[in-house]
This record gives structure tokens, sequence and C-alpha cells, in this order.
């Protein structure tokens, strides 16, 4: 399978203003633990909720509906722990057609290099951003355009080991330092909204775009329709893409509407 480098995708699918209107792509997170499909509260493992225990089932139910990237989560790799996850992860990749991003602990580049291997369009770093960022350059130069970076954050405190942490580095000071790196491509998760549904912050999601000079996904506290409209009224041009898990696992966004919404 060949897969197009970020940078060519960007100018495919990254948000443009035409004839008046602003399209970001809507992108349904699956988190993956044990093999099933569920959700966290603000990132909290004792606080989970299961949605499914098929996850190409899960996959394949937001291909149908028309989505292009899915995001996937492997809450089992910050525990040392995901040969489950690998599985499911490996069942989705053979078996559908569409882009396929996942993240959770990545810190090695044989860590990446297993996964690329598996076929993956795109691998997310955390952890390694704040605390290993010579390995963070080495990756982006052995797979350019393929590596982008979670900067995970509660206001502007960045978490490290599946939120588990203090990093002790500041959210926007690290957002300016990515490019530099050769991250392609950035992801801010407010982690106080995660799983909250009180919608995204939009504002601090603005400051990391405008600072890391890259595309950018907004994340965290997606509720429903107005907070795609939102996003989309920003007419931020660094904005990506909009994730959403719970409000899509809840009922209380239709993901067709919310796509078409958007773009």
């Amino acid at each position: 399978m060949t897969v197009r480098p970020l940078e060519a995708r960007v100018r495919r699918v990254s948000p443009v203003f035409l004839e008046g209107q602003f399209f970001v792509r809507l992108i349904p997170a699956i988190d993956l633990k044990e093999g099933q499909c569920v959700r966290l509260f603000q990132g909290r493992f004792e606080e989970k909720t299961v949605y499914g225990s098929d996850p190409l089932a899960m996959a394949r139910r937001w291909a149908d509906c028309g989505a292009k990237i899915i995001h996937l989560v492997d809450l089992d790799g910050s525990l040392g722990n995901n040969e489950e996850n690998r599985k499911a992860i490996a069942s989705i990749r053979e078996n559908l057609d569409l882009e396929i991003e996942l993240g959770g602990g990545l810190k090695t580049l044989d860590d990446l290099k297993g996964w690329f291997d598996l076929g993956l369009d795109r691998l997310i770093l955390g952890t390694a951003v704040c605390e290993n960022p010579s390995m963070v350059e080495k990756a982006c130069s052995l797979w350019p355009g393929k590596v982008a970076a979670a900067l995970d954050a509660s206001g502007r405190r960045l978490k490290v080991w599946g939120w588990r942490r203090e990093s002790g580095q500041d959210l926007l000071e690290t957002a300016s330092t990515l490019k530099k790196m050769g991250i392609s491509l950035a992801i801010h998760t407010d982690v106080d909204r995660d799983g909250t549904q009180l919608g995204p912050n939009i504002d601090l999601a603005r400051e990391v775009a405008q600072r890391a000079d890259l595309p950018t996904v907004v994340s965290g506290g997606i509720s429903g329709s107005q907070d795609l409209l939102a996003v989309k009224n920003a007419e931020e041009p660094l904005f990506y893409g909009v994730i959403s898990g719970k409000a899509l696992y809840e009922g209380t966004l239709d993901f067709r509407e919310g796509a078409a919404l958007l773009g």
C-alpha cells in the first residue's frame, strides 16, 4: 500500500476558504483497551465506559458514514502490554482502506517502525516530544510527513505518560519547537475537557496552531454540532480537523451531519 506523505495530503484536505466556506475534517476516535472500544473521562483509567468489543466493526461503522481518517489510541501502549490492541489495529488496517493514525505508548524508533511496517499512515508522539526530542527529530527524518505531536495539556501544563504525569513543560513553548523537529501535524487535547462534552477549548487550540505554525487538530470536549460550528466559525486556517469520541458514541453528534457541517 502506497501512503502519501502528510504534506501532500494537507494540500488536498487541509482547511481552506472556498466561496466563503471553511472546511476541516471530522475525525472519529477509537480508544482501545484490552481489545475493546472504550472512552475515558479526563483520561482516567478508572472511569472507563465500554462502547464495543469489536474495534473493526466500530471502525467500519465510521468508514461507512464517510470518515476518511480514523484516530486510534492504544491506551495499553503506555502500560507496556497491548497485544490485544495490536491484533485489533492490524485487523482494521487489513480490512479498511482509509487513513489510520495511532497514538499511545510510542517512545522508541522500534515502536514506530513496527507500526509503520503494519501500514499505518501516521503515528502520534506525546511523551517523546517532551522527554526525547532527538528521537522525535530522527523519526521525522526517517518518516517525513508521517509523524504528529500530541499536545495533551491541562491549561498550559503538558501531560505525559498517559496523562498520569506533569511534564514540567509549557504547552505553547513546546508547540513552537515542533516544526524544527520535523513534526507535520499538531493535535491539541484539552485533558480537562476530554470526555466531558463541555465544548472544545478553541482559543487555546488556536494559540497552539499559531505557535506551531502547523496544521492542528482540535480535541477534547466536543458535545455536538454546535461545537463543530464554533470551530468552523473560528476561521483559523491552520485548523486541520476535529476529533470526537464520546459525542459520537453517546449519539449527541451524528457523524454524517457533523461532517457535512464542517464541509
